[in-house]
């Protein structure tokens, strides 16, 4: 255990110490909330469906999250250029604590860039229905950080150069984010589209946050959680395997 505890550490120094990359971090998320939520306000509003900022708020602390934790595995490859990685392996330590610790790290940073950017969008105006009901809103926000980081782990440990890593990112992070109902409503949506936004753990994540936030459900709360949990257990499991596979 000591072991990931160390790693966990190291992963969140790594993001405490640039004020620069914290501040980075906020810009995309603001553009999302300022350009969309007050631009696309007021059709929202035409079209009966109250307050597109109310609505759109946890999709862009969903989005935040995903970005944060998926390219944490960008992190694996920098430590194996520079041969930070291979002293690790070379530890007498199961490798799959090593995962875990670095999976941890990049989830529990991607979780600190999540609850600023909350703290952006309640200062923009954003509203839960109910406060009891926040601390489930945020269970789900460490469900989306372990399911993409462990992803992200995944990724970095088959990938060996920063190019291919950036390109496999590029292909899966915007169709993830752009399917998963952040910026619209699942309900309605052509059979396919639903088909596709129904096997992206993204969309479950985000709808479990409108359930718990908002009482906007789509999926169901319950639904949602049992999903990203089998999902994260199916992502550990990958990134474990992928991991044990690293050549020192």
């Amino acid at each position: 255990m000591g072991v990931i505890y160390i790693l966990w550490l190291r992963e969140l120094k790594r993001y405490t110490r640039s004020r620069a990359q914290m501040i980075a971090s906020l810009g995309q998320p603001v553009l999302y909330l300022l350009a969309l939520g007050f631009g696309m306000g007021p059709v929202y509003a035409q079209a009966g469906h109250g307050s597109y900022l109310q609505f759109l708020a946890p999709g862009v602390i969903g989005m935040t999250v995903l970005f944060s934790s998926i390219f944490s595995g960008m992190g694996l490859l920098w430590d194996r250029q520079f041969g930070f990685l291979k002293e690790t392996l070379v530890a007498p330590v199961p490798r799959f604590l090593i995962m875990a610790g670095r999976t941890l790290g990049g989830a529990t940073v991607a979780i600190c860039q999540g609850l600023l950017v909350t703290i952006v969008c309640v200062i923009s105006g954003f509203r839960p229905v109910n406060l009891a009901m926040v601390p489930v809103g945020m269970l789900f926000v460490v469900l989306i950080a372990v399911v993409f980081a462990a992803l992200g782990t995944t990724i970095g440990s088959v990938l060996k150069d920063m190019q291919g890593f950036q390109m496999t990112m590029n292909f899966l992070v915007m169709p993830i984010f752009f399917l998963s109902g952040a910026l619209f409503p699942l309900n309605n949506l052509p059979k396919v589209l639903g088909w596709i936004t129904a096997v992206d753990p993204l969309a479950y994540g985000i709808d479990g946050m409108r359930s718990a936030l908002l009482n906007l459900p789509h999926f169901g709360p319950t639904i949602d959680g049992i999903v990203l949990v089998c999902v994260a257990l199916l992502f550990l499991s990958l990134g474990a395997y992928s991991f044990s596979k690293i050549e020192v």
